[in-house]
C-alpha cells in the first residue's frame, strides 16, 4: 500500500524542518524522514557541539592567562573532559529533541524514522512503508570522508564525528588535514591539554584563503605550541606499540610524527550513496553530490536537493538559504537563486576568521581594477583592551563601481564584524556609505570605515596570496 503526500522531505537538517513548516502552514500534507538524530550535522556533530567545546577550551585558555589581567586563580588550571562532554551533550540533545518535538507536533506533517530509498522518481520507501509525492526534497547532508591512505586499516582513528564521543584527553593528538575542521579541533584540544601536531599536504594551512591569512593563522597556532607540518606529499599511518605513527614525506626531518591518537580531518562526503538515486534517475557528480540548477532543482522534474548534499554551500547558513530559495520560488512567486548569495563563512579558531565575498587572490585573477585596505589588530583598541591582538582586517573594493568585493577579518569579533561588510555587499552600496557611517566605540567594527578611508590600488600593494606578507 502506498501513502500519498503533497511533499516528501528526506532529512531533518537546516533546510528540511523549515520547509516542512512552510508547506504545512500552506495546507500541504507533508512526510518528513529521518534515519538518525533530528537536526542534522549542525545540531548533532557540527556547529553546535564543536562551538560548545570551543567555548570550554576558550575558558581554559583565559583562565591560564588570568595573571595577564591582574587576576589570581590560586592554582593550576585543570580540564575535566567528562564535564566538557556532558555540557556538550546537554546542549546538543536539547537542540535535537527540540527539532524532533516540533516536527512530531506539526499539523499536516507525518514523521517517518528509518532509511529512505527511492523506488521511482515519485516514490520513496522507509522500512515497510511506501510513500509517494509529486514533490520530493533531499536534505541528507554529509559525513566525514575517510581517504584510502596507506595503513588506515592498521590504526584506530577518529573523525570529527567520533571524536565528540570521547570523554578523555588524548595525550598526543595527530591531526591529518589543515582545513577549518582540523584547525578548530587542533586549537581546542591543545587548550584542553593535548600535545597537537597538524599535518597538511599543501604548502599552507587553509589553502582557500589568501597567503597572508594562512600565514597569520599558522603563527597563531604555533604561539600555542601546536606543531604544523606542511608539504606532506605522502602520508601513511602505522601502529607501533601504543603509538600511532604518521609517516610524512616532507622536505624536512623528521620523516614521521608520533601520537597517541589520530584525527582524520580531510573533508566530507555527501550522504547520497544509499538513497537509490539511480532508481529515480537523479544525476550526481563524480564526488557523489547531487547536481542542481540555480533554484535547487535536480535533473528530474519534481525532485530538489537542499543543503550540503548538493555541494553548493556546505554551511548551515547556506543550507537554510536553500530552504528560503525553494520556498520563495514555490510558494511566494519570488524567483530567488543560489547565484544571488555571496560566499560568507567563519572559521572558529581563536581569534576567528570572518570571510565575505572574493579573496584578494580571486580579485587579482579577475584582472579588474581594485582597491585594498588593511589594518592589524594591534591597532584596534577593542582588541588591545581585551588583550587579543592577533590577526588583521582586509577589505577589497572595485575601483570602478566602488562596491565591496570581499573582506577577511581575522581577529577578535571577526565573525560578527564581517556582517557590516556583508550587508553592504548585499545592498550593492558603494563603499563610501560604510566609510561615512558612524560606528560605536570601542568595537572592532568601528575600524571598517577607517580602513575604507585609506584604500590603495591593489596593483601597488605587494602580492599576499602566497608570501604571507602584507599584514
Amino acid at each position: 500500500m502506498t501513502t500519498t503526500f503533497d511533499a516528501i522531505i528526506i532529512g531533518t537538517g537546516q533546510a528540511g524542518p523549515s520547509l516542512a513548516r512552510r508547506f504545512t502552514a500552506s495546507g500541504l500534507k507533508v512526510a518528513i524522514i529521518e534515519r538518525s538524530r533530528f537536526g542534522g550535522t549542525c545540531v548533532n556533530t557540527g556547529c553546535t557541539p564543536t562551538k560548545t567545546m570551543v567555548a570550554s577550551a576558550y575558558a581554559a585558555h583565559m583562565a591560564r592567562r588570568a595573571a595577564d589581567f591582574g587576576v589570581a586563580t590560586g592554582g593550576p588550571i585543570t580540564v575535566d573532559m567528562k564535564k566538557v562532554k556532558a555540557r556538550r551533550e546537554a546542549i546538543t540533545t536539547n537542540s535535537s529533541k527540540g527539532v524532533e518535538s516540533m516536527l512530531k507536533g506539526m499539523a499536516n506533517c507525518t514523521v517517518f524514522e528509518g532509511q529512505a530509498g527511492f523506488a521511482s522518481p515519485h516514490e520513496v520507501t522507509v522500512g515497510t512503508e511506501r510513500l509517494s509525492a509529486e514533490r520530493i526534497f533531499i536534505n541528507t547532508g554529509t559525513r566525514p570522508a575517510v581517504p584510502p591512505m596507506p595503513g588506515i586499516d592498521q590504526v584506530n582513528y577518529f573523525t570529527s564525528d567520533s571524536l565528540l564521543d570521547i570523554d578523555f584527553l588524548p595525550s598526543r593528538l595527530l591531526i591529518v588535514g589543515g582545513g577549518y575542521i582540523g584547525l578548530e579541533y587542533g586549537q581546542m584540544y591543545r587548550r584542553f591539554g593535548s600535545a597537537v601536531t597538524i599535518i597538511e599536504t599543501a604548502d599552507r594551512l587553509m589553502r582557500r584563503e589568501d597567503g597572508d591569512v594562512s600565514t597569520a593563522i599558522k603563527g597563531i597556532l604555533e604561539q600555542e605550541d601546536i606543531k604544523v607540518r606542511l608539504n606532506a606529499e605522502c602520508i601513511a599511518l602505522a601502529r607501533q606499540g601504543n603509538d600511532v605513527v604518521a609517516r610524512v614525506d616532507c622536505d624536512i626531518d623528521p620523516k614521521e610524527e608520533r601520537g597517541s591518537h589520530v584525527l582524520l580531518a580531510v573533508g566530507r562526503r555527501p550522504n547520497t550513496d544509499d538513497l537509490g538515486l539511480e532508481k529515480a534517475g537523479v544525476t550526481v557528480d563524480r564526488h557523489g553530490y547531487i547536481v542542481v540548477d540555480d533554484q535547487l532543482r535536480t535533473n528530474v522534474p519534481g525532485i530538489w536537493a537542499l543543503g550540503d548534499c548538493n555541494g553548493r554551500g556546505a554551511f548551515t547558513h547556506t543550507s537554510y538559504n536553500d530552504f528560503e530559495i525553494v520556498a520563495a520560488n514555490l510558494l511566494d512567486n519570488d524567483p530567488r537563486r543560489i547565484s544571488d548569495r555571496y560566499t560568507a563563512y567563519a572559521v572558529y579558531t581563536d581569534p576567528p576568521l570572518g570571510r565575505a565575498g572574493m579573496t584578494e587572490a580571486e580579485v587579482r585573477k579577475s584582472g579588474r581594477p581594485a582597491l585594498v585596505g588593511q589594518r592589524p589588530m594591534t591597532r584596534v583598541n577593542r582588541a588591545v583592551e581585551k588583550g587579543e591582538t592577533n590577526g588583521f582586517m582586509k577589505i577589497v573594493v572595485d575601483a570602478q563601481t566602488r562596491e565591496i568585493l570581499g573582506a577577511a577579518i581575522l581577529g577578535v569579533g571577526g565573525d560578527e564584524a564581517i556582517h557590516c561588510v556583508l550587508d553592504a555587499m548585499y545592498a550593492k552600496a558603494p563603499y563610501t556609505v560604510v566609510q561615512r557611517a558612524v560606528h560605536i566605540h570601542p568595537t572592532v567594527a568601528e575600524l571598517i570605515p577607517t580602513i575604507l578611508g585609506d584604500l590603495k590600488p591593489l596593483s601597488a600593494v605587494g602580492e599576499t596570496t602566497t608570501s604571507g606578507k602584507g599584514n
